[in-house]
């Protein structure tokens, strides 16, 4: 089990929607990505959660390699019969999103109100 420090998400439960927040600023290298998906995963393959929302409010920069992980997170969460919004982008990673059409796929919110109206 990770402890706290080690962690890349903080989990906090809203009505029944699981808001986890990523801890990164800088979602870059490989080990960190590997990480980050492993335990947005086990949100879903272990916990069972299938309302979930992915706060970037700290999140300044991520790589293409991270946005393969929300692709498959989204897979995940939607094949569990559950839903994925993703909220508090910063305006270099949205257009990042928009560019590779991530807007049309992943559901995103302005803020987390908004994030958590959806469900």
């Amino acid at each position: 089990m990770a402890t706290k420090s080690d962690r890349r998400i903080d989990i906090e439960d809203i009505d029944g929607v699981t808001v986890a927040r990523l801890l990164e600023k800088k979602i870059l290298d490989e080990a960190n990505i590997e990480s980050l998906g492993q335990e947005m995963f086990a949100l879903v393959d272990k916990d069972g959660r299938t309302k979930i929302v992915l706060d970037f409010s700290l999140v300044e920069y991520l790589s293409s390699a991270a946005l393969g992980k929300l692709i498959t997170m989204h897979k995940k969460v939607s094949t569990a019969g559950g839903k994925l919004t993703l909220c508090n982008i910063q305006k270099d990673i949205l257009d990042v999103f928009k560019i590779t059409k991530l807007d049309r796929v992943l559901t995103l919110c302005s803020d987390l109100d908004d994030a958590l109206s959806k469900f």
